[in-house]
């Protein structure tokens, strides 16, 4: 029963382990029954089981950034118009989107290629400035308010996601990782392995070793490219 378990996938893994017990616990092999390297083995599994899906951090990094992408159209949006607006001195109000252009430049035009720490802190320092009386009256003038309120709203959805990925990933860091669980299968899957193998020659245990040597080969032949020609015993 040869095969090197660190080659096999992270799902291939968890299908050897868990055909491996569903076999042990059929019932129809006494001489494993109650064996400690196979409870060690269940352990292990749901150790492994828990994790082996999870990504390295929280999965919502396509959230954040969609949020983010949101806050830059609005951020990009806005002061845009301000630009254009400021240079038709023809135009009612136009000193105001000046004054008003004047602020974004104050806090920076280029906010939506900043990281995103420093965007956010940016960005409310910008919209704290936009909210106070005299300046929130030139957004009025210019019929802003729509378009600032959803600068504001684009801000804040974006602060709510990532908390809530910072906080995610805090949690998955202060977890066991996910190769050190693998490792702690690995290791008792081999012992197991091991065990059957030198005792496939007596009565009560070939016939498990055979059962259990099909579910080692159906692992073996879910990746044939890399475990072609090995000879290598469990890993």
């Amino acid at each position: 029963m040869k095969i090197t378990l660190r080659k096999l996938s992270t799902k291939d893994l968890a299908t050897l382990a868990q055909r491996t017990i569903n076999t042990s616990e059929s019932g129809n092999y006494p001489v494993i029954d109650g064996h400690p390297l196979l409870a060690e083995i269940k352990l292990k599994y749901a150790d492994y089981d828990a994790v082996y899906t999870k990504m390295t951090f929280s999965g919502k990094g396509n959230d954040v950034a969609n949020a983010n992408r949101e806050r830059d159209i609005a951020y990009t949006t806005l002061k845009a118009f301000l630009n254009s607006y400021r240079k038709m001195v023809t135009l009612p109000s136009y000193q105001s989107a000046e004054d008003l252009y004047q602020i974004f430049k104050q806090f920076g035009l280029n906010l939506d290629r900043m990281s995103y720490s420093s965007q956010t802190a940016q960005m409310k320092k910008l919209i704290e400035e936009l909210e106070k009386a005299e300046n929130f009256q030139k957004i009025k003038d210019l019929k802003l308010t729509a378009a600032f309120d959803d600068m504001k709203d684009r801000q804040a959805d974006f602060e709510k996601i990532f908390a809530v990925q910072a906080g995610a990933n805090a949690d998955l860091r202060n977890q066991k990782t996910a190769s050190g669980i693998r490792k702690d299968l690995e290791k008792s899957l081999k012992s197991f392995l091991n065990l059957i193998t030198a005792m496939k020659d007596v009565a009560d245990w070939q016939l498990f070793y055979a059962d259990v040597n099909e579910l080692v080969k159906a692992a073996k032949n879910s990746n044939p490219a890399k475990t072609s020609g090995s000879n290598n015993p469990p890993q």
